[in-house]
């Protein structure tokens, strides 16, 4: 049976094992779609990326994401991973200091920020207010009162996500959700620390229930939307989200608008198992 390169990288970690972890299979040319939605239901990651040779000349490689229930068009903590392990297996970028991902949204760069990789937030698929009907089912799956969301928007840039401001990081931390009402709905949530009381200035929350992902543990998506929902209005240009904490994880992503507008998502990534896969 043929056997290909291998990676496992956390992601977003405030140390060792305390991000979201991102399967990579490299020089994946030969999987066809079934076999990669059967392995990333055995790794039962949120995550499990593909690297292929890209199609578009501007990209340094493609990806083809999956989670245990389907594949995603884009994925915030697999495109710094899967960029990560093409790194460190000796992939070149055509431009200094920038990698390229080809994925299904497009084109999304992938630049080094000190010790951390960072990725530019693709545009939102989907903007702007939520619908009544759709707030009430929001309400209803994160089993909260209408009263306690301080505001919501859309904020989709491919996996779907809707954005949920609650009024602090304790209310974000103690939401209890129920997951047979989430009906579809893709819900990341954000609430404030106060000034002193973490390294973090929020705290957030991702809940996917729909791809076999009740809660994801640290989510680079999500906080790009929640990035161009509120940086640089009721959120800093630049800041740190704390993620994954009731899971016992320790995630932190470094949020920043740049001055073009664009939102910038960066963190840590660590290769922690390096082998072969024989399917």
């Amino acid at each position: 049976m043929p056997s290909f390169p291998f990676r496992q990288v956390d992601v977003f970690g405030a140390g060792p094992l305390a991000g979201n972890p991102v399967a990579v299979v490299h020089e994946a040319e030969e999987w066809g779609e079934a076999q990669m939605a059967a392995f990333a239901r055995w790794t039962n990651l949120s995550e499990t990326t593909f690297l292929l040779p890209a199609t578009d000349p501007a990209a340094d490689y493609r990806t083809r994401i999956w989670t245990p229930g389907g594949e995603l068009p884009f994925a915030g903590h697999p495109t710094l991973g899967t960029a990560h392990a093409w790194l460190e297996a000796g992939g070149t970028p055509q431009r200094d200091g920038v990698v390229v991902q080809e994925c299904e949204v497009g084109l999304v760069e992938v630049a080094r920020e000190g010790d951390r990789l960072a990725f530019a937030g693709p545009p939102l698929r989907r903007s702007g207010p939520v619908a009544d009907a759709d707030l009430a089912r929001i309400v209803r799956a994160l089993r909260i009162a209408p009263a306690d969301v301080v505001d919501a928007a859309w904020v989709d840039n491919g996996p779907g996500w809707v954005g949920v401001r609650l009024a602090d990081a304790d209310a974000v931390l103690a939401l209890d959700p129920d997951f047979t009402a989430f009906d579809g709905l893709d819900i990341g949530v954000v609430g404030p620390y106060p000034a002193g009381a973490s390294d973090a200035d929020v705290e957030v929350r991702a809940f996917v229930p729909a791809i076999d992902v009740p809660e994801d543990p640290v989510t680079g998506s999500l906080n790009a939307g929640i990035g161009e929902w509120l940086a640089g209005t009721v959120l800093p240009t630049r800041y740190v989200a704390s993620q994954g904490t009731v899971l016992g994880r320790r995630g932190r992503v470094h949020v920043r608008r740049a001055d073009d507008g664009t939102v910038w998502v960066g963190g840590t990534t660590v290769t922690t198992v390096r082998g072969d896969v024989t399917v």
